[in-house]
């Protein structure tokens, strides 16, 4: 397994690089025309960097890596025309982002861990549990070689692939100064969805910070027993203490808060259950937002079909909740967190075992 044995370049921040480059006596500009380099002309080598010296570049290839996202796998829908993209990392580690097309503009979603340690029964990203957190550089790696590979611009960012955002706080929060930065892509913080399974002291963390990014909770429930069914995390947070910090996190920002609630076939996608999620919202400036649940093969959870999903709707509309149906994107390319990840491990590993077979069938003859 390859590792880094220098920090990549991309993960300073401006004004890290600002002082980098003081300290190796460069005039104030530099840090500008390289970070620009960087991070909005997408560069993958040092000596793209035309109209900066070459004993420059060659000081900064000495003390830093710039390392790129290898592209092992691009899925593109039929239906929709949404594209799953699974990158290798530098140290052979897999993950998957996907692009999204609307009428207001290109929507990239990416992950912020190799797989995710928060067990949640409906997704695939936690089915091997926790790999390691992504580096800034590879975050904002993920937007870039999605519009560098498209040639069109990304204007909106979700963290809702594989990983829990808030469980990788510290280069979360770098990732969004630096992919928002003016000297980068200036994606407005308004454009950037961060969801989270609900770790509360770290939505807390998140308010007093004061950015203006929408807070995405993915509740799936009404009540503690049914989401701890769901979702692990709900055996350390209950949904009181979670509604309590997104309280806080609007008081703190006037942000509106955004509930996923993924329907899952008798298990939550009742009318009693409608009701329920009405009556804790109640007060809270929020939004539902209601994903048929995306089947996958290793849990047996079936869909909510139509005609339910519009009835629960209707229900919370009755109690003046604001909600919208989440349309489905990506169905024909295994589009659910992980799906695209997972399969390209199995055929990885069954590979392996046929060719450990075969060498020892070599070996008999």
């Amino acid at each position: 397994m390859n590792v880094l044995n220098k920090a990549d370049i991309k993960s300073l921040d401006f004004g890290q690089l600002s002082e980098v480059l003081q300290e190796m006596g460069q005039k104030k500009f530099r840090a500008t025309q390289i970070y620009q380099w960087l991070h909005q002309k997408l560069i993958t080598d040092f000596d793209q960097m035309t109209n900066v010296a070459a004993d420059l570049r060659e000081q900064l290839k000495s003390k830093y890596e710039l390392n790129t996202l290898e592209v092992v796998q691009v899925l593109t829908s039929e239906i929709d025309g949404t594209s799953k993209f699974l990158f290798r990392l530098y140290d052979g580690n897999v993950v998957e982002s996907v692009l999204m097309k609307y009428k207001h503009g290109n929507s990239v979603c990416i992950s912020t861990q190799v797989g995710c340690r928060m067990g949640c029964r409906f997704c695939a990203s936690t089915l091997d549990g926790l790999e390691r957190n992504l580096e800034v550089h590879e975050m904002l790696e993920e937007v870039y070689r999605i519009q560098a590979i498209t040639g069109e611009k990304v204007s909106n960012i979700v963290l809702m692939g594989s990983g829990e955002p808030l469980d990788n706080y510290d280069n979360v929060i770098k990732f969004l100064g630096m992919i928002t930065d003016e000297y980068g892509l200036n994606i407005s913080q308004r454009n950037i969805t961060l969801s989270t399974c609900g770790i509360v002291p770290k939505i807390r963390e998140l308010a007093e910070l004061k950015l203006q990014i929408t807070l995405a909770i993915s509740l799936h429930a009404s009540d503690n027993e049914t989401r701890k069914g769901l979702m692990p995390v709900a055996n350390k947070y209950s949904i009181e203490e979670i509604l309590d910090a997104c309280r806080y996190y609007f008081d703190m920002t006037g942000r509106r808060i955004s509930f996923e609630y993924s329907l899952v076939a008798g298990v939550n996608d009742s009318r009693e259950e409608a009701i329920k999620l009405a009556g804790i919202l109640k007060g809270i400036n929020c939004h539902v937002n209601l994903i048929p649940v995306n089947p996958i093969k290793e849990r047996d959870y079936k869909q909510t079909i139509k005609k339910d999903v519009e009835n629960f709707k209707n229900y919370l509309e009755k109690y003046r909740i604001n909600v919208t149906i989440r349309r489905e994107m990506g169905r024909d390319i295994q589009g659910a967190c992980g799906q695209l990840r997972k399969s390209y491990y199995d055929k990885e590993k069954a590979e392996k075992i046929l060719k450990e077979k075969e060498g020892e069938n070599e070996s008999i003859c």
